[in-house]
């Protein structure tokens, strides 16, 4: 009876995880299809019970829809293929990664795992220990003298950071090594002087080149999407809560013309230093491809990576982080989607759950668009 309870117990608390989890997607994507409305006029009622559809029948809940209206709204029409980021988040990371996703993201296995000096690493601090990227550790009193043997200043990120939270800028004078072991586990990497095709728009922060690239079932790999992101003239590196996004051409790596702000708003240009996004070209973009094709190879068993890069004042290609968990997809998946259509991860879902899903009545699609709170519970954690 214990052991029952116990199970119960997880069961429900996964339960209420799962929730949270779609209940959050659902505000989002429904703040945002709100402000896309506001600039590009209602969607097509049409199109958006296209995608309450999909999402029930196809994808096997309908808790889905919702980012299918923002994708909706981008395109101007419905389009089959294209995965919810809450799908994503649920289905897709859970079966074609696993706890593989989180091993590639620990910042201090790095050159372990792709053997690649395109990553500016300088050291790692990992468990107590400051180590060196070949892996030698280093003497506790030379943690300063190796750090800034070749450079003044240097950037700390701590595992797991996200959303450029957890970066912290670090110089000489002011060194502490005590300050870097209760920030925790993370790595040390130089700072890049970016190139001035892109240090224009934002000149405090580096922009960076987010690519996504995907493994078919052959083990293919091939790049799937791609976006610039730049930081706001008070912000000393990028950061998610003020960002400015723009779709890059994943073949010619041609900026388009417009770009958005956080909310989604619509741009043009920059919105501080008036820069137009328009006719500007990525540096060094066939070495970017070349970069993110040759390190996926290494890991394949993570079937969807993330890659950020930056564009160094000589052209140099410098990775700065590996998405390897739940990477960014749907600002890609409604700019420049359906990306993985030919990968087929609508059918990852349990056939059983969709039939159960199809055999329950439809719900009330009465009000407004992003408006319909799912009448269902959610699908469970790892379908």
């Amino acid at each position: 009876m214990q052991f029952d309870a116990m199970v119960f117990a997880e069961r429900l608390a996964r339960r209420a995880a799962d929730w949270r989890f779609h209940r959050e997607h659902r505000a989002q994507a429904t703040a945002i299809h709100r402000t896309l409305e506001r600039a590009l006029g209602p969607t097509n009622r049409v199109d958006i019970e296209r995608a309450d559809t999909y999402a029930r029948e196809v994808l096997g809940h309908v808790c889905y829809a919702p980012w299918l209206y923002v994708y909706t709204a981008i395109a101007g029409r419905f389009k089959e293929g294209w995965i919810p980021d809450n799908y994503y988040g649920r289905v897709v990371v859970p079966k074609l990664k696993g706890g593989y996703g989180k091993a590639a993201s620990l910042k201090a296995l790095q050159r372990t795992l792709f053997d690649s000096a395109t990553f500016p690493d300088v050291a790692y601090f990992v468990n107590g220990l400051f180590v060196k990227p070949d892996g030698t550790p280093i003497p506790a009193d030379e943690v300063a003298l190796h750090l800034f043997a070749e450079h003044d200043s240097l950037v700390f990120k701590i595992d797991n950071s996200r959303q450029g939270k957890g970066i912290f800028f670090l110089d000489r004078k002011r060194f502490d090594v005590e300050t870097v072991k209760r920030l925790g586990n993370g790595v040390l990497q130089r700072r890049i002087v970016q190139h001035e095709a892109l240090g224009c728009f934002a000149p405090r922060s580096v922009a960076t080149l987010r690519l996504t690239t995907a493994v078919n079932d052959e083990g293919v790999v091939t790049v799937r999407a791609c976006y610039l992101r730049l930081g706001r003239d008070t912000d000393t590196h990028v950061q998610s809560s003020s960002h400015v996004r723009i779709p890059v051409d994943p073949e010619t790596g041609e900026l388009n013309e417009t770009g958005y702000l956080t909310d989604w708003t619509v741009i043009r240009e920059h919105p501080d230093s008036k820069i137009r996004f328009a006719g500007v070209t990525v540096p060094s973009f066939d070495a970017c491809l070349t970069t993110v094709l040759t390190l996926h190879r290494k890991i394949l068993c993570n079937r969807c990576v993330g890659w950020d890069l930056a564009i160094a004042d000589d052209g140099r290609v410098e990775v700065m982080e590996c998405n390897a968990e739940h990477n960014d997809v749907k600002f890609s998946e409604a700019t420049q989607g359906p990306c993985f259509a030919d990968l087929r991860w609508e059918r990852l879902v349990q056939p059983e759950m969709r039939r159960q899903k199809a055999a329950r009545p439809p719900l009330d699609t009465s009000t407004q668009a992003g408006d319909a709170s799912p009448k269902e519970a959610p699908p469970p954690l790892s379908p």
